[in-house]
């Protein structure tokens, strides 16, 4: 990720969270950049060098407007837009979804398993996970066949192999040594 994303989404960070809208301001600005990735004439609109800047912003505020969003974000998008780094609202967008999480004490985590887990399951998972890291743990899960049995979390850069064949592998390994 480039720094550049990174400043800009930590400016619009520091914003949703003095104005206490952070849940609200990621979903507007996801849901703009979906919009503005599905349409060319929007892209081609904002992007051109051609079209006015005093056009351009009118028709951001328009969009916002009709979009509902957050003023922060249609700010945002006006900053973006002014400075020529539309390429970059994708990063920007994960960017911020990540100093967002940072704030907010919350910590992405990828389960997958062998078979879909029940929602119990699922909620007992989590549970485990905020209490091991003291985070909040916003999880996604996932199916893998490949997998024996149990289940591999990743959390960061950190892995939680609890898996049927790693536990094997492990036991293999000690009976190798003895």
């Amino acid at each position: 990720m480039s720094a550049t994303a990174q400043r800009y989404a930590a400016a619009l960070a520091d914003v949703a969270m003095e104005q206490k809208s952070a849940e609200a301001v990621k979903r507007d600005l996801a849901a703009f950049v979906e919009m503005f990735f599905s349409s060319a004439d929007l892209r081609n609109a904002l992007e051109s060098p051609a079209v006015n800047r005093d056009v351009k912003l009118k028709v951001i505020t328009t969009i916002a407007g009709k979009m509902g969003l957050n003023a922060a974000v249609r700010n945002f998008v006006c900053l973006v837009v002014d400075h020529r780094r539309t390429e970059m609202l994708r990063e920007m967008v994960q960017a911020f979804a990540e100093e967002l999480n940072k704030r907010l004490g919350i910590e992405q985590a990828e389960v997958t398993s062998a078979r879909e887990l029940s929602a119990v399951e699922k909620k007992e998972l989590t549970t485990v996970l905020e209490r091991r890291t003291g985070k909040k743990i916003e999880a996604r899960f996932e199916e893998d066949s490949a997998l024996l049995g149990g289940a591999i979390v990743r959390l960061g850069s950190t892995i939680y192999d609890g898996s049927v064949r790693e536990q094997l592998n492990r036991l293999r390994e000690r009976l190798e040594a003895e």
